[in-house]
């Protein structure tokens, strides 16, 4: 058997165990005694909050750990994802990381796979941030020719 885990929620807090929803309204600890799938709902993200491609494939990961009986097509979507997704980066970093996710899915490891993703949110960040500046950035100043032509 696997060693517990303990966990403190807050009043009002939220965690998603195997599928279900449990909602708490005061602030405890709780031990999982076995294995269990679950999220703490504050790294649940809201359909709202997936405004990049990470973002997004983490959305789909989220719903294969949230909603296991749709694990189907939630993993039919984040290959698609996956694939697109891999397409549009550059960076070594978030390639490796999305090879290392798609290994952790392949293996039903889909919470490791989530805290990979938020890992590679900043690089992403920082990749659209610098995007953003080049393409706000003034063109270059060229000189001015002043040679006639004969």
């Amino acid at each position: 058997m696997k060693k517990s885990m303990h966990l403190s929620l807050r009043a009002n807090e939220k965690i998603y165990v195997n599928g279900a929803i449990l909602k708490v309204d005061r602030k405890v600890s709780v031990e999982l005694l076995n294995d269990a799938t679950f999220l703490l709902e504050g790294h649940v993200l809201q359909p709202d909050q997936t405004t990049t491609p990470l973002r997004q494939l983490y959305f789909v990961v989220q719903t294969m750990l949230i909603d296991p009986k749709n694990g189907e097509v939630a993993r039919a979507m984040f290959d698609r994802m996956l694939m697109s997704t891999a397409r549009i980066f550059e960076d070594r970093a978030i390639l490796a990381g999305l090879a290392q996710i798609d290994t952790l899915v392949d293996g039903g490891r889909h919470f490791e796979a989530l805290k990979q993703l938020r890992l590679l949110f900043v690089t992403e960040a920082e990749i659209v941030a610098r995007e953003e500046q080049d393409a706000i950035a003034p063109a270059p100043e060229f000189p001015q020719f002043h040679s006639q032509v004969a």
